[in-house]
This record gives C-alpha cells, sequence and structure tokens, in this order.
C-alpha cells in the first residue's frame, strides 16, 4: 500500500518536472543560442549603426540643410504663435496653494 503511494506520487513529480523542463527549455534555449539568424543579425546591424551615426551628429541622422531650414521655420510660428519662450525647453509651471480665509463659527 505505502509501495503504491510512493509510486504514484514519484509519477506525478516526474510529470510536473518535465512539464516544467520542457517549458523552460523553450525560453532558455534562445538566451543559449548567441548566434543570430541572418535577418535578425542585419536589424540589430542596423540600429547599432544608427546609434552611432546618432551619437556622432548630436541630432537627427542623415538629414540635409532643408530639414534645419523647415525645423527653424516651424519653430518661428510656434514661437509668433504661443510667445517668444524657448520652444526646445519644457516650460516651468508654478502652481500657489490658494489663501483660505478662518471663519470663526457663529455661537448660538
Amino acid at each position: 500500500m505505502i509501495l503504491q503511494r510512493l509510486f504514484r506520487f514519484s509519477s506525478v513529480v516526474r510529470s510536473a518536472i518535465s512539464v516544467h523542463l520542457r517549458r523552460n527549455i523553450g525560453v532558455t534555449a534562445v538566451a543559449f543560442n548567441k548566434e543570430l539568424d541572418p535577418v535578425q543579425k542585419l536589424f540589430v546591424d542596423k540600429i547599432r549603426e544608427y546609434k552611432t551615426k546618432r551619437q556622432s551628429s548630436g541630432g537627427p541622422v542623415d538629414t540635409g540643410p532643408e530639414y534645419q531650414q523647415e525645423l527653424d521655420k516651424e519653430l518661428f510660428k510656434l514661437k509668433q504663435m504661443y510667445g517668444k519662450a524657448d520652444m526646445n525647453t519644457f516650460p516651468d509651471f508654478k502652481f500657489e496653494d490658494p489663501k483660505f480665509e478662518v471663519l470663526d463659527k457663529p455661537q448660538s
């Protein structure tokens, strides 16, 4: 009787472990695979290339003088519509707490 329960318990544990291993092997197989497929490698290479271009230029990548002229024109329009503030920085908002009057409670 004890032997049968032990066999049942061991089969339940064995099946739970096998399910757990099957699920985790599928996830970790990608992590252990150091080599990317060709499409992933091209994509990652392009992202890294864009990052280096972006860092070296300090702004938008592969833009000409037309882009800067358009940007200046649009910023000029915004300054005329919304004031002469600097459009490249986020405005600072300062909210003050309202001052309330303290009223004495009338005595009855």
